[in-house]
């Protein structure tokens, strides 16, 4: 058998086979290189890959504080940053844009990245020119071609951002918020900096909102409690990372709610997750007045912005007089939730 071997012909093709896999190895050995051929195989598809995106527009190319220097094309993301600012947007709606950029946004340093968050996929030509000019003066918008903005598609808006995010920034938090919002951008970067990096839901949480079945926010479908789970309001709320990165890559899996904030709560609910009840994020429907201590405020018009800024600026404070409409609440996190949240004096 072994005579019958030998004596068969080779084929010229597994003859210049065989030489160019003995030349590797003895190249190999003369270089006195340990790596073996399936590392080597590994390298070389490595060598082959370049970062890819999905369909996302917008931002700033020429952003030097945020994008990150050249690094391992496997790994490295666009931007890096501590605090990524996502404020949900109209196409419409640059007043509001510009109010924010004139007074909280000038809170942050170099370790925010500000982004406002636009759905462009019903724009005409002239509405997309408007946009692309605005982002060319500030270059801080997230245009998402592939959606049709409206308020029904809110929790889907929400997913595709956070799926930008978590493809496109090496980042700790993010706090999202809405456009008829005002934050304190330097206490909140602060106040992070000693909170953990793990599994992070802050903000003004309610655990006893009944399920809506009529108007624009009723939930047809709603079956898993007569009350909507825990959720942090969204007209402000911060979340770490690993949260984002969790719903990013879990987007086919998650059912959607009319509203995105009862959605977030939802799809977060069998985690393990820090949620952190705080009353100074004052994001309810309404306002609860004007209190120095908050970080957050909701449901703010572009001249209130503006007179909160200003009064920042010249004084320090918020508020000229601090005011409350309503009372607010901490939350009992050790009953079940509709005895959660009793609103008392005392509490911003």
């Amino acid at each position: 058998m072994l005579h019958r071997l030998c004596r068969r012909r080779v084929p010229a093709p597994a003859v210049a086979v065989l030489i160019f896999v003995l030349l590797y190895f003895a190249t190999l050995y003369m270089l006195n290189c340990n790596m073996t051929y399936e590392q080597y195989k590994v390298l070389e598809k490595q060598k082959s890959i370049r970062t890819s995106g999905s369909h996302f527009e917008g931002g700033d190319k020429n952003d030097k504080n945020n994008k990150k220097d050249n690094q391992d094309a496997v790994t490295a993301k666009e931007y890096e940053a501590f605090l990524v600012v996502l404020i949900m947007t109209g196409p419409k709606y640059v007043e509001k844009r510009n109010a924010i950029r004139e007074t909280w946004f000038t809170y942050g340093d170099d370790n925010v990245l500000q982004r406002f968050v636009i759905g462009t996929g019903a724009l005409d030509a002239d509405e997309k020119a408007e946009l692309e000019q605005e982002n060319e003066e500030n270059g801080d918008l997230l245009l998402l071609p592939e959606l049709q903005d409206s308020y029904d598609v809110l929790p889907q808006k929400l997913l595709l951002m956070y799926k930008w995010l978590n493809e496109n920034v090496d980042f700790k938090y993010v706090l999202k918020a809405d456009d008829d919002t005002f934050a304190r951008l330097d206490l909140i970067q602060e106040e992070l900096k000693g909170k953990s990096t793990n599994r992070l839901y802050w903000g003004f949480f309610n655990g006893k909102a009944r399920v809506k079945r009529r108007g624009p926010w009723q939930e047809g479908d709603w079956v898993l409690c007569d009350y909507y789970l825990p959720y942090a309001l969204g007209g402000g709320y911060v979340l770490s990372a690993d949260l984002v990165q969790f719903v990013a890559q879990n987007t086919e899996w998650l059912k959607m709610y009319h509203s995105e904030d009862v959605s977030l709560g939802t799809w977060l609910a069998p985690l393990e997750v820090k949620r952190e009840h705080d009353p100074r994020f004052d994001t309810e429907y309404k306002s609860r007045g004007c209190s120095n201590q908050y970080l957050v405020t909701h449901k703010q018009s572009e001249d209130q912005m503006r007179e909160k800024h200003h009064r920042l600026q010249s004084s320090g404070r918020l508020c000229n007089t601090e005011v409350q409409y309503r009372m607010s609440y901490t939350y009992d996190w050790s009953g079940p939730p509709s005895k959660c949240c009793v609103r008392k004096e005392g509490i911003p």
